[in-house]
């Protein structure tokens, strides 16, 4: 059985495959976040250290974009569109619906660690509005009724895995 490797170690592996440079802070902080789903503050350190930034650059720019998080979040992230053609069409409903089913509010986790919640200014989609966007898949034109649907679907795909 293989040993895990450690969030030092595989920060350490995507500064190097990016260059160890400091021009590559944003790349470096999109893998690590993909790498497990957020900015642990171990890689934040390992990354500074590794790319011969200051800590703080790297925090300034860990906090500054909006797409990353410095808190672990869900396997499937929910993201609300709450822009000006969404919010017309409902999306103050379908977020009510989203923490009723799920039972928190945006910027929370499931204690089970299966979704977070978070809303957002603009998806790009205003035309499928009210849009929802649950990890890369985009649903266009969510009523309530397909909110539960959504969800159900989710959690029987990973009861199955």
């Amino acid at each position: 059985m293989t040993k895990p490797i450690s969030v030092a170690a595989k920060t350490r592996q995507i500064v190097k495959k990016h260059g160890g440079g400091k021009s590559a802070m944003i790349a470096v902080l999109q893998d690590i976040q993909e790498a497990f789903n957020y900015l642990p503050k171990e890689a934040l350190k390992t990354a500074a250290k590794a790319m011969n930034v200051p800590m703080s650059r790297v925090y300034e720019a860990a906090t500054f974009y909006t797409a990353f998080s410095l808190k672990p979040r869900g396997k499937h992230i929910v993201k609300i569109c709450k822009g000006t053609a969404c919010h017309v069409r409902g999306a103050a409903i379908l977020q009510d619906r989203f923490e009723t089913t799920l039972g928190i509010k945006p910027g929370q986790t499931t204690a089970d660690g299966n979704f977070s919640l978070e809303t957002v200014n603009c998806v790009g989609a205003c035309a499928l509005g009210p849009v929802v966007v649950i990890n890369a898949d985009y649903h266009g034109q969510v009523t309530i009724n397909k909110v539960d649907k959504i969800i159900k679907k989710i959690n029987e795909e990973g009861a199955q895995s």
